[in-house]
């Protein structure tokens, strides 16, 4: 083949991967769509990209785990009501103005409220036990770390207020065991105030560790941005221009072959 011939399928081959990388470029909308593009910026642009996507999977773990904490601090703070009302009803138990019947019926609202806070303790999230002592609490995994929030139990029998068959230990009946019944109250409310203090503190530094990796997804986005993403508007004024160089160089590789072949048939034709 001619030199003219060699030279419009050199231009045919360089206008053909032209056309391909521009396409490449736009269709991922990188300019590094793999590391023959460009090796070192290829591979630190999808470290970056890995790092992203941890971050974002950082920032949904945070926030699954701090919907879970809301549904525990939700049941914990009805346990802490149920406890306050029923040191009321102690209290209104301890005054000497209460006669048998009285006491009865305070003791049948005592009875109602620990059931409460039972109900309270059984809460769930996602098929997970919360708040019943079966659950030793959760681990919230990110990129900066790993956090567990303990939860402990807030049964009646976890806070003292049953005994292991189930049996109330707080008596109003009783006017002996009063003052120990308010202890025991006490202690329970404590145990409850403590562990919604507990996973309010939990939550605090959920909020600050989802903004932290907020900030980190964004900033790490913009820079792998401004490493690797493709100027759609340059590549397709490259794409525009690659492929007229392939349709030039297409009809020279046609007009060459015209022209080979006439000059075949001038040659058969002095040849007769």
């Amino acid at each position: 083949m001619s030199s003219i011939g060699n030279v419009s399928f050199s231009s045919l081959n360089q206008a053909n991967n032209a056309v391909n990388n521009s396409i490449k470029k736009i269709s991922t909308g990188s300019r590094h769509p793999s590391a023959s593009y460009g090796a070192s910026e290829y591979a630190i642009s999808k470290r970056m990209y890995s790092n992203i996507g941890t971050y974002n999977q950082s920032i949904s773990n945070t926030q699954n785990s701090n919907a879970m904490l809301s549904t525990a601090a939700g049941a914990i703070n009805n346990t802490v009501s149920s406890l306050t009302s029923l040191r009321e009803n102690i209290v209104n138990a301890l005054n000497g103005t209460n006669g048998s019947q009285d006491l009865a019926t305070l003791q049948k609202g005592v009875d109602q409220t620990i059931s409460q806070i039972n109900e309270n303790a059984a809460v769930t999230y996602n098929g997970q036990n919360l708040l019943d002592g079966s659950n030793p609490g959760t681990t919230v995994a990110g990129s900066f770390g790993y956090d567990t929030v303990p939860f402990g139990n807030m049964t009646s029998q976890g806070l003292g207020l049953t005994d292991s068959s189930g049996k109330s230990t707080i008596d109003l009946t009783d006017g002996t065991s009063l003052s120990s019944a308010l202890d025991t109250v006490d202690k329970a409310l404590n145990s409850a105030l403590d562990q919604a203090t507990s996973i309010g503190a939990a939550q605090e530094g959920l909020d600050f560790q989802e903004s932290n990796y907020v900030t980190a997804s964004e900033n790490l986005t913009d820079s792998v941005s401004t490493l690797d993403d493709a100027d759609i508007a340059a590549e397709s004024v490259n794409l525009k221009s690659a492929q007229t160089q392939e349709q030039l160089a297409l009809f020279g590789i046609q007009a060459h072959m015209g022209l080979m072949a006439n000059r075949a048939n001038v040659a058969q034709l002095l040849g007769h």
